[in-house]
């Protein structure tokens, strides 16, 4: 038995030797993906089931180059030392050819400064901070998702609109929160040089007293509010600032509060009103967006999240620059997505040369209640292009690479 066995195992590997190079060629392109999958599930999960569809999408149109693509998913625990150490298991034992990944921005960071180090690809799909193109920015490092400065001067275009002149902000204590309140004061008063920033509140990240918090803003008076808080902060947030009034007569900006990962856990208690950045997949129909919405439910049995659309534009965009590259070299990769441009379920997008930035945009809309669950109403899709700093401010921001 032994022999048959053995001569078998010779055959097979002749036969395997004598099999054209091109078969060789049909081995996949593995990509390194890093997230905080038990950690963060209910974003995480969603962001995992858009990449998954896009791969089943991709691979059955043949692949990348003649190649399946594959994404190899580590969980990180939301630790960036165990992002780092996964990453270097990724690149030298596990065969990636790049990195994507991460929500949290610290982890983001993190990756950031190791692929620069190392000089590998990363394409961080989910993390927000500024810093991570800009102030932080390195040459093998790519965003996709829209960044803060992004959305908070979309809102701060929509608070110049109205005839608010003195602004309260409430926002975590944290790199995140400081940028959010930094950009949208910096648009503002660029739109509306007459406001005023009348009070500053900065809760701790998840240990908002939200009663506190509510009574120091309503001290203030201010005609209208920039909230950036999110997750259980925003529920204990909307909850407060209702039971004592603080948002009647006022408009109020939410960042991300229109995001179903956020707006979908306050379920009848969704403040009707403020004015929001999310993802309104649920009016999509038409189009490349609503194409997307129809083939997410039809496969997972479910409703798509922010994360959903953000987990399949990231493998959009990795098998995008893998096709124009024509290889799997790192230089290859990285020149290939500078001013990469391709179509995506939110429309056109380009990686910007100067600062790896993509031009993903946001939808803007109006918390409004449907069937006792907020929804956005009266929405409009933001061309993120039209919300970046000027070349010439991007190139103080960021240092040379």
């Amino acid at each position: 038995m032994k022999r048959k066995t053995f001569l078998k195992g010779m055959i097979g590997a002749a036969a395997l030797a004598a099999m054209p190079l091109s078969a060789a060629a049909q081995d996949p392109i593995k990509i390194g993906e890093i997230n905080h999958y038990k950690r963060m599930a209910a974003f995480a999960e969603p962001y995992r089931n858009g990449i998954e569809l896009a791969l089943e999408q991709v691979n059955e149109n043949g692949g990348v180059m003649g190649r399946p693509l594959e994404f190899i998913f580590r969980d990180d625990q939301g630790e960036p030392g165990e992002a780092i150490k996964i990453a270097e298991e990724l690149m030298t034992r596990d065969g990636a050819v790049m990195l994507t990944g991460s929500i949290l921005s610290n982890v983001g960071l993190a990756i950031s400064s190791l692929a620069a180090q190392r000089g590998y690809v990363y394409l961080a799909s989910e993390p927000l901070a500024d810093s991570l193109v800009w102030e932080s920015g390195n040459d093998y490092t790519f965003r996709l998702r829209t960044s803060t400065y992004m959305q908070a001067a979309m809102l701060a275009e929509e608070a110049a609109k109205t005839d608010a002149t003195t602004f309260a902000t409430i926002a975590p204590n944290y790199a995140y929160g400081k940028d959010a309140v930094s950009a949208f004061k910096e648009n503002l008063l660029r739109l509306k040089p007459e406001a005023e920033f009348v009070a500053e509140q900065w809760p701790a990240l998840f240990k908002i007293d939200a009663g506190a918090e509510v009574q120091a803003l309503e001290r203030s008076k201010p005609d209208a509010i920039y909230n950036v808080t999110f997750g259980p902060d925003l529920g204990k947030f909307v909850r407060e600032g209702t039971d004592r009034g603080l948002f009647e007569g006022r408009q109020v900006f939410g960042l991300l509060s229109g995001e179903p990962e956020y707006l979908d856990p306050l379920g009848a208690e969704a403040p009707e009103g403020w004015i929001v950045t999310g993802y309104p997949w649920y009016d999509l129909k038409e189009g490349a967006a609503g194409a997307f919405v129809s083939a997410y439910q039809e496969r997972w049995d479910d409703y798509p999240r922010l994360g959903s659309i953000v987990g399949y534009m990231t493998v959009q965009s990795i098998a995008a620059a893998l096709e124009k590259a024509g290889s799997t070299e790192t230089d290859a990769i990285r020149e290939a997505f500078k001013d990469l441009t391709l179509d995506t379920p939110m429309g056109e997008i380009t990686y910007r040369g100067i600062d790896h930035q993509s031009t993903m945009g946001a939808y803007v809309g109006t918390l409004a209640l449907r069937d006792d669950k907020g929804v956005m109403v009266d929405w409009v899709y933001k061309d993120g292009a039209d919300y970046l700093p000027s070349d010439e401010e991007v190139s103080k921001l960021r240092p040379a690479d």
